[in-house]
């Protein structure tokens, strides 16, 4: 099942639940990376982030990337943070774990793939397909400095910048 087609039936159960009056509630609500090095952090996600449409407020608990919400309206979920670890320790990246940021098209993927690469990242794939995770899915891989995994992909079907037209 394709990534366009899980988010409409996503969409239309939505929907339907809406209809009902049932509640809804997001799954994810936030996602939090630890970070020793807040600096260096800032320069990689804000390389990324912003083009997606995210926005930056720090303070003292570290960084905070939403996407922007109109006056009156629930916040738009997922948040990512990026802060110091809780308990003091060194922050480490999760064995296993990554997380994925959907860009507008393919170029997009590539450029901010070649941002986090300047800004300090390291590449841990480059970006192309994968057929393992279906026709369309095109992605590129990155590690933060802090050694987080980073994905940022395209999956859209109409993408006039697509490598394999």
């Amino acid at each position: 099942m394709g990534p366009y087609l899980v988010k409409g039936a996503a969409f239309f159960v939505r929907l339907v639940l809406r209809a009902a009056l049932v509640p809804i509630v997001d799954m994810i609500a936030y996602v939090t990376i630890g970070a020793d090095d807040l600096a260096r952090a800032k320069n990689f996600y804000v390389a990324i982030l912003p083009a997606l449409g995210y926005r930056l407020s720090e303070g003292p608990e570290g960084l905070s990337f939403a996407l922007p919400v109109p006056d009156g309206q629930p916040p738009t979920q997922p948040e990512f943070y990026v802060k110091p670890t809780f308990n003091g320790a060194p922050a480490s990246a999760g064995n296993g774990a990554m997380v994925a940021f959907e860009a507008h098209d393919q170029t997009q993927v590539r450029a901010l793939h070649a941002a986090g690469l300047a800004a300090g990242g390291t590449d841990e794939g480059a970006p192309g397909f994968r057929p393992t995770y279906g026709a369309r899915f095109y992605v590129g891989y990155l590690r933060d400095p802090q050694g987080n995994k980073i994905a940022l992909f395209s999956s859209h079907p109409d993408d006039p910048t697509r490598d394999d037209v």
